[in-house]
């Protein structure tokens, strides 16, 4: 029976030979019923029916032919089948599924030629259990060399996949730039799986908002795209701003948070695909098939939208992109947070600094100076450095340079509350060691009021006060660089010859927030037209060159500096600073001036009550002197005062002392170190007046304190014509 039964299943092989189409049509026709998503690939639908075709051929030679298993092949068409499958990301379920129903199928059609052309009840119960046996083994030998091609494709797949994903966290984010990074997005996808790549924020996310506005469809601006090799420039320009027209599909992918994958029909291009009707007919010239609209969130933020498009020419994006796309859009959003994070920490915090730095230098015969500021270009941030030009009492100006350990907004906060501190300090005209003492008490108490876990508040501080009437420059440092002095040459030496630069020896304390350690002030003179050069180390300080270098190069700079101190503040930084600056840098040059004998006179005065109206009568001579005798009457007040109070509650020597420059200062000074206080006399008290009118007739007027005493000074503001002609 077994003999009659394999004979009869090659005749019956044989004569369903010439109907093996029409086997497999009805076959197809059942397959696209039962899997329609695998017919959505064209290149799949395509392959199918050879596939088949060969599958039928190959299964009816085996009955025919009566072959050994061990001889079975799979046709060629079945393993690019399931490579192809592989390829768009089907499941493996998928591809043994195809192998029941197509076998199925088979079956179906064997048994009923088999009931059609034999009526042996007998007959038929074994050609139906023999070809069950067949079957099921034949399937599973054919199955097993498929689903080894479709799991090798598979791998192959899945290692492309990471080798993209590894690809595309070491190319995006290289920087703290948003658009950058948004830029590195669009060409990872470009270069691997894409036509043509854009990348749209949130308008409200480049605004510092959260969440775009409920009311109204979202606003995207197009800040990156890229197009692969080959495909057409679709001319979109990044920059435009468009809107999401409601019900979209981009307006429904930022609504639900979800990616969205769908096909384009070629004569259905979407209206906001092209942003604008200008660029549709460039758009139409891509042929946009096959489009991925992936959100971008970071934080758990919603900051834009990827679009990920593929042309006519290629396959229409499968389940595995969509989700390799996601991966990459993920990775790429937290980049462009954080960027975007520090742009906008950056923008502030250098809006802050900028706004706490000095904008217009007062102008006077002390010193002419000139100044530059420059953030870092390192992803550290905005720094603390900070620079300052306080005008003293008696002509005098402090120059000041300081920089706050650390970076961001904290640091540049910092930066503005000791700024204040110094001005504060310096208004009360304590020597450089003193006010560096007390700055460094502030410091202390900052820390005490930081939070826990908070970095600790450091800086270091430069303070120097230059007198161009005696042409005296006294400085303190706190743990910062000395200044570099330069000497311009004399009347006698050749035009050619360098100026002379020299780094004066000063003793450096410890930076600021040490507390317990003295600061020492130093003196030295100053020839007239010398220029006093103070920076924060980010001038010198570099990873490629050390710090004697440094200095040797700013040496030469300021040897051949020009005359013009804007200049050489610019001279400088393009020597010692050709790139961004890894830290942040301040630069202060200033140049010395000397106050004309014409301009300060001084007088030595008994401590007699008879001489306040010598005095008076020696002031107004001075007054008439400079052409300033409309200044007359007030200014014999304030002397009169002002002596009247040092001789009555001071000691010897008292010296007066008037001073000409911006403004007109009189000065008395005595041994005596306490210093008189503003108070509101009573009806019937005799004195207690005096200051209160010197602070009624001048602008300001102040006391300060030196190593013989204290001096008591006065300013009133010239006439407008007078502080031109001296201007």
């Amino acid at each position: 029976m077994g003999t009659d039964t394999r004979a009869f299943l090659s005749d019956l092989a044989r004569g369903l030979a010439p109907r093996a189409d029409h086997m497999v049509d009805v076959v197809l026709q059942r397959l696209r019923g039962e899997l329609p998503e695998v017919w959505e690939y064209e290149d799949i639908a395509a392959l199918a029916p050879v596939a088949l075709s060969e599958h039928v051929a190959a299964f009816l030679d085996f009955l025919e032919r009566g072959l050994d298993m061990t001889e079975v092949g799979t046709p060629p068409a079945a393993i690019e089948f399931a490579c192809r499958l592989a390829e768009h990301g089907g499941p493996i379920s998928q591809l043994l599924r195809i192998y029941r129903l197509v076998h199925a199928g088979v079956l179906h059609e064997l048994y009923t030629e088999t009931a059609r052309v034999t009526t042996s009840q007998e007959l038929i119960n074994a050609t139906t259990v023999t070809l069950s046996a067949i079957s099921f083994e034949y399937v599973d030998r054919k199955s097993e060399q498929a689903v080894a091609a479709f799991q090798r494709e598979r791998d192959r797949r899945l290692q492309r996949r990471l080798i993209i994903i590894n690809e595309a966290g070491r190319r995006i984010g290289t920087t703290l730039d948003t658009i950058r990074t948004a830029q590195e997005l669009a060409d990872v996808g470009a270069d691997h799986f894409a036509d043509l790549v854009t990348v749209d924020l949130l308008s409200s996310a480049l605004q510092e908002e959260s969440t775009y506005p409920v009311a109204g469809p979202p606003t995207l601006r197009r800040i990156a795209q890229a197009v692969s090799d080959g495909c057409p420039d679709p001319e979109i320009v990044t920059g435009e701003t468009y809107a999401c027209p409601e019900g979209s599909e981009p307006a429904r992918v930022l609504a639900t948070g979800q990616p969205l994958r769908f096909r384009i029909a070629a004569d259905a291009i979407p209206v906001w695909l092209a942003m604008s009707a200008r660029h549709e007919p460039a758009l139409r010239a891509l042929g946009p098939r096959s489009l991925l609209l992936v959100p971008l969130w970071a934080h758990g933020s919603l900051l834009g939208l990827a679009q990920f498009v593929r042309r006519h020419t290629a396959d229409a994006f499968d389940d595995d992109e969509l989700l390799l796309a996601q991966e990459i859009a993920s990775r790429a959003a937290v980049n462009i947070d954080n960027a975007r994070r520090y742009t906008q920490e950056r923008s502030t915090a250098l809006t802050l600094q900028r706004s706490l730095l000095p904008q217009h230098v007062p102008k006077g015969s002390a010193v002419e100076s000139a100044s530059r500021y420059l953030p870092s270009g390192s992803r550290a941030g905005v720094g603390g450095d900070w620079f300052d030009v306080i005008p003293l009492s008696g002509a005098r100006v402090a120059l000041v340079v300081g920089d706050v350990i650390g970076h961001g907004l904290h640091a540049a906060a910092t930066m503005g509350r000791l700024r204040t501190a110094v001005r504060t300090l310096a208004d009360i005209d304590l020597p450089p060691d003193e006010l560096l003492t007390h700055l460094d008490d502030v410091v202390i108490r900052m820390q005490r009021e930081e939070e826990r876990g908070t970095d600790e508040i450091s800086a270091t501080c430069l303070y120097a006060v230059y007198d161009p009437v005696s042409r005296v420059c006294s400085l303190a440092s706190a743990g910062h660089l000395p200044p570099a002095v330069v000497t311009a040459p004399t009347a006698a030496d050749d035009a050619t010859t360098a100026h002379a630069v020299d780094v004066p020896e000063l003793p450096i304390g410890p930076p600021l927030g040490l507390g317990g350690l003295p600061f020492e002030t130093a003196q030295f003179e100053l020839p007239q037209g010398s220029r006093l050069v103070l920076y924060t180390d980010g001038l010198v300080q570099s990873r490629s060159r050390d710090l004697g270098t440094a200095l040797a190069l700013l040496r030469d700079v300021l040897a051949r500096a020009p005359v013009s101190l804007e200049e050489t503040c610019d001279e400088l930084l393009s020597a010692l600073l050709p790139g961004r600056p890894a830290d942040d840098v301040a630069l202060l040059v200033a140049r010395t001036g000397v106050l004309d004998a014409d301009h300060v006179v001084t007088w030595d005065l008994p401590s007699d009550p008879a001489v306040v109206s010598t005095a008076r009568v020696q002031a107004s001579d001075q007054l008439a002197a400079w052409g300033l005798e409309e200044m007359a009457f007030p200014t014999e007040l304030v002397v009169s005062e002002l002596v009247t109070n040092a001789i009555r509650y001071g000691k010897s020597p008292i010296r007066l002392r008037m001073i000409l420059q911006t403004a007109l200062t009189c000065e008395v000074s005595d041994a005596s170190s306490t210093a008189p206080h503003l108070r509101r006399a009573r009806d019937f008290d005799e004195g207690g007046r005096g200051l209160l009118l010197v602070a009624q007739l001048t602008e300001q007027w102040g006391t300060r304190h030196n190593s013989e005493g204290k001096v008591i000074w006065a300013e009133q503001l010239l006439p407008s014509e007078v502080s031109s002609a001296l201007a």
